[in-house]
């Protein structure tokens, strides 16, 4: 590493030169000159230098590309919290649970990587982790989908959301009188809470007496393009949701969006808590899923789903936007 070079780049604050420096030691797999730039840069904003974002940078590049135990060195908790997602979820994207397991102590941080890898196919021991940090087993069950994951690159991240089959337009009947709910309608909303609180966005769930139509007819449209679903793929929508952090908040990871998703089916069954069964879920297959959308130029970060109950002649509605 041109130790001289670093010097003048922090000196200067040259904060486009040091990420190309960066992008160089990666190249050459210089991960103890990327360590010590890093240092380097940190030591350098205590002297009020602002290039907090090439040490960022940095770690980011040690989490996606350096060997196993250099990459969890640099994670903690909060860690990436200003970056494109949680370091833990960067580096459990290329890195497998055989190489992490025994390098990471920290009980969340261990969790959310087991629960991670899982979800990308690896066979993780649910005794290996706390199961109170996310409470639901890291083992996908034969009635979950194939969940979206993100795919962090040098350059950015993709938030692959999976197929979507088409939508149709349909004129909406007359709303449905809505129930006061403090069970399904809060679970929906939870899914997208960063999305006010951390960002620009807003959302609307509702719980009313009729069919799925009725209750998007509540939420405010008159016309909305619909399709029914199946449970996966209502599932693989609200995890998709539940990871991230929308336009501006911070993400979540996958397998926080999918303990959402697997808590919108338990209130919607009944639960107070989450069943000791997984299997018990499944049930939520005999609802109706459908996703919907206004059909106007949506955007951004978004979920419009319905679900109704016609056995009790039940249905909720979710409307959340959240705009970059």
């Amino acid at each position: 590493m041109n130790t001289d070079a670093l010097t003048t780049l922090i000196e200067s604050s040259d904060l486009d030169g040091l990420v190309r420096f960066v992008d160089g030691l990666v190249t050459s797999r210089d991960w103890g000159g990327i360590e010590e730039m890093k240092d380097r840069c940190r030591e350098a904003v205590e002297r009020g230098k602002q290039v907090w974002g090439p040490a960022e940078y940095a770690e980011y590049r040690l989490a996606l590309d350096a060997p196993a135990d250099r990459a969890a060195a640099v994670l903690g908790d909060g860690k990436g919290r200003y970056g494109p997602g949680p370091l833990w979820e960067v580096a459990a994207s290329r890195h497998s649970w055989c190489e992490m397991e025994s390098l990471v102590s920290i009980p969340t941080l261990r969790a959310m990587i087991g629960h991670e890898r899982a979800i990308r196919g690896d066979t993780v021991d649910p005794d290996s982790i706390d199961s109170h940090i996310v409470e639901i087993p890291p083992v996908l069950q034969p009635w979950e989908p194939i969940y979206p994951v993100a795919v962090y690159r040098a350059d950015g991240v993709d938030f692959p959301e999976g197929d979507r089959v088409p939508l149709e337009w349909v004129d909406l009947p007359e709303a449905g009188r809505q129930v006061d709910d403090e069970g399904p309608a809060d679970a929906l909303l939870a899914l997208v809470r960063p999305w006010w609180d951390e960002s620009s966005g807003h959302a609307d769930a509702v719980q009313v007496e009729g069919d799925a139509l009725a209750a998007i007819r509540s939420i405010g449209p008159h016309r909305a393009r619909i399709t029914d679903v199946t449970l996966g793929e209502a599932l693989a929508a609200m995890a998709w949701t539940g990871s991230s952090g929308g336009a501006y908040g911070s993400r979540r990871g996958t397998p926080v969006g999918r303990s959402l998703a697997w808590w919108v089916l338990a209130t919607l069954l009944g639960y107070d808590e989450m069943p000791d069964d997984p299997s018990d879920l499944e049930e939520a297959a005999e609802l109706r899923w459908v996703l919907w959308d206004p059909g106007d130029a949506v955007g951004g970060w978004a979920l419009h789903l319905a679900v109704e109950d016609p056995q009790d002649g039940v249905a909720w509605a979710i409307s959340a936007v959240d705009m970059a």
